[in-house]
């Protein structure tokens, strides 16, 4: 892919975006067989079975994902003149609601299964003439499982900064965080291994308080987006530096007094309003159309760019 909308991808993010649907669907194959994995094993442990829809959820954001780029290529109509950038917030937003819909699911069967005293119970099974307790099975498993998330989080995290993409950096971050999930469920089931069969409830709960920690951090993510907080960087933890860059090149131009910005973040473009006081009253459109394309020339992801004269600079302008 080497357009986003109207907007020509450079290399370096032409080969990142390859480099990061190759690992989409990679994760989404791995996922998958694992998830096949711990359907044989998942007994009666609660930890187990919060784990196993743990995985099936961590599906969403690759799907969101990729589905989203069938959009955010089209180029912008009449009919969509901001293009279809928007589709990945809502991708975004769709797996956050859907974490968190399921976590507080489970973690009210955690709950309630501890305070019912309910106390799981794991079998054994017949393996090559040999009685195995099944927990040892779900420990093997598991402990397989743990590996892949170290790779392909580590991945998607160096490539999301450099296609600006929240629903990526999301996603590996939750693949990260996949080892305490993967940690809390074989505890609980040597828990109940040694009789403390509350270890198996508390675990379930403390893997389903991070599905609904990430359902609340992504819904959270893409609202602020949708309802177009100025914006942010691809982690969201500072404002986004080319704010104050475009700012002093507009105030470089001799005869601009003052500038500001207001910018939104589309989704892996920016749409940027700079507002720029001109040192007099007369100013041509050769020198709004150049400051235009200046802005425009510093970053790819400049996509709808407008230089505007006022008089005076409005109050939610930002200027870095």
């Amino acid at each position: 892919m080497k357009t986003l909308g109207r907007t020509d991808l450079p290399v370096a993010q032409q080969e990142a975006l390859r480099k990061a649907i190759r690992w989409e669907w990679f994760t989404i194959g791995y996922t998958s067989v694992t998830i096949v994995l711990i359907a044989f094993v998942v007994g009666g442990s609660q930890a187990m079975k919060t784990a196993w829809i743990e995985d099936m959820l961590s599906l969403i954001p690759q799907v969101a994902f990729l589905v989203s780029l069938l959009f955010i290529r089209k180029r912008p109509t009449r009919a969509f003149p901001y293009g279809l950038h928007r589709a990945m917030a809502v991708g975004h937003l769709v797996a956050g609601v859907a974490l968190l819909a399921v976590g507080g699911n489970l973690a009210f069967e955690a709950v309630s299964g501890l305070l019912s005293g309910d106390h799981p119970a794991i079998g054994t099974v017949r393996i090559f003439g040999q009685t195995i307790w099944l927990g040892w099975l779900m420990v093997a498993v598991m402990t397989v499982v743990i590996i892949g998330p170290f790779f392909y989080g580590h991945a998607k995290a160096k490539l999301a900064p450099v296609l600006h993409n929240k629903v990526l950096y999301t996603d590996a971050d939750m693949a990260k965080a996949d080892w305490t999930t993967t940690v809390a469920s074989i505890v609980g089931v040597l828990g109940i291994g040694i009789g403390w069969w509350w270890l198996d409830g508390a675990a379930a709960l403390f893997i389903s308080l991070g599905i609904v920690w990430d359902g609340i951090r992504n819904s959270g993510s893409a609202v602020l987006d949708l309802i177009d907080q100025r914006a942010r960087t691809h982690d969201d933890k500072k404002v986004q530096p080319l704010i104050s860059d475009i700012v002093r090149a507009l105030e470089r131009q001799p005869w601009v007094a003052e500038a500001a910005v207001r910018m939104r973040d589309m989704g892996q473009v920016f749409h940027v309003e700079a507002f720029v006081v001109p040192r007099r009253r007369k100013v041509s459109v050769a020198q709004i159309e150049t400051a235009r394309e200046a802005i425009t020339e510093m970053d790819w992801k400049m996509q709808d760019v407008a230089v505007i004269a006022v008089s005076s600079l409005p109050d939610e302008t930002e200027r870095g």
